[in-house]
């Protein structure tokens, strides 16, 4: 087994934690207070190619794998987490567009998206369905040429800023079986949109997305009639990855200013790094982050040479926000009363990375996955 990443690699990590330290990081607090979307440094991360790791060369991406895309949404995490939100929308798109689409609708929207000029969102969870994806009750029904989409999409990340959405809708009532995906763009007729006031991600613009009686080319159906619910929980399986990782590295650019930290505070005479109270627990989490990356690593891996990984996705999903909400929690003690003000990040880490417990599948749902997958069926809650 060869556990070195390729120069390419690690020349990609210095240089995208470079880029984060110096434009992503000295801004991160101001997008947390809200203001107009970035897109000037979403540009700027699309000339560095992050949005184009799952994008069809032809249509402006890199033809990428998926470990390399993990690495890269690690580094960026570490200068602003909620900025991973576009790696991950954007990989969701290459992949379903790219298989899926027409190639007028790839034409259309791959480019921008993978340039940085455009984002796509995925529009799935509903205001009464979230962890039961198969429930849907957003409707297409099918008049001539065109769907007619009539529905509510409600928690949809970057939906504010988006220009479009990879939309799941119900063709059939067969359950699982009749869902149905869709490329909508955002500025038609009918779509209308309204902003969540969430605890953290505020830069990611979490928004309730309505369609009453919008019309949509059959051209902008992704694949065949009730191939939906499949195609998202594909993509959710490497996306629960992405997330992971997103979630070490803010955790660990936490723990990496804390070790600094306690090396020159200094309290009885002594640094706190000294005390066995302060450098035990900094221990145990460098050892669990380790721990959790490596496994994020092997999941990619397995993702990348076309092996089963759903078991370790949803392991890693599970572990990698609750851990990285205990290390960050942990990093701002550590710093004292000035941990708890905005004046250090930390507070905002901690409300930022509490939502990637929810997003994409809670913990429930993904013991529920691993048991399935250790266990079979048989081992499933009524």
């Amino acid at each position: 087994m060869d556990f070195a990443l390729t120069p390419e690699q690690e020349d990609l990590c210095r240089t995208l934690r470079a880029f984060a330290a110096r434009e992503l990081a000295p801004r991160s607090q101001s997008w947390d207070k809200g203001g107009e979307f970035p897109w000037d440094v979403w540009r700027q991360l699309g000339e560095l190619g992050i949005f184009g790791f799952r994008v069809p060369p032809e249509y402006g991406g890199i033809a990428s794998d998926f470990l390399t895309m993990g690495l890269a949404t690690e580094q960026i995490a570490r200068g602003d987490f909620s900025c991973t939100a576009g790696i991950q929308l954007a990989g969701l798109a290459g992949e379903i567009l790219g298989r899926h689409a027409s190639d007028e609708v790839k034409r259309r929207w791959l480019p921008p998206v993978a340039a940085g000029e455009a984002i796509v969102a995925l529009a799935l969870t509903e205001p009464s369905v979230g962890s039961d994806a198969a429930r849907l009750v957003c409707r297409a029904e099918r008049d001539g040429d065109e769907y007619v989409l009539t529905g509510e999409k409600s928690g949809i990340t970057l939906g504010m800023a988006a220009h479009a959405t990879v939309l799941f809708a119900r063709t059939t009532d067969a359950r699982a079986r009749g869902i149905t995906t869709f490329l909508v763009p955002l500025d038609l007729p009918g779509v209308t949109r309204s902003p969540l006031r969430d605890m953290g991600g505020r830069l990611i613009g979490r928004a309730v997305i309505s369609l009453d009686h919008v019309r949509i080319p059959v051209s902008h159906r992704l694949g065949p009639e009730g191939g939906g619910f499949y195609e998202v929980m594909r993509g959710f399986d490497f996306n629960r990855i992405i997330i992971a990782l997103a979630c070490l590295g803010i955790a660990q650019v936490s723990l990496d200013e804390t070790m600094a930290y306690v090396k020159e505070r200094h309290a009885f005479g002594r640094a706190l790094a000294r005390f066995e109270g302060v450098s035990f627990p900094i221990a145990e989490a460098a050892t669990q982050l380790e721990a959790a990356r490596w496994l994020c690593y092997r999941a990619l891996w397995l993702c990348d040479h076309e092996m089963p990984f759903t078991k370790e996705a949803a392991m890693v999903k599970w572990l990698a926000p609750k851990l990285g909400a205990e290390v960050v929690h942990q990093c701002l003690l550590l710093h004292g009363h000035y941990g708890y003000t905005d004046e250090l990040p930390f507070e905002q880490r901690l409300r930022d990375v509490i939502g990637l417990e929810i997003g994409d599948g809670t913990a429930e749902v993904m013991k529920i996955i691993v048991a399935r997958e250790l266990m079979g069926r048989e081992s499933l809650p009524y």
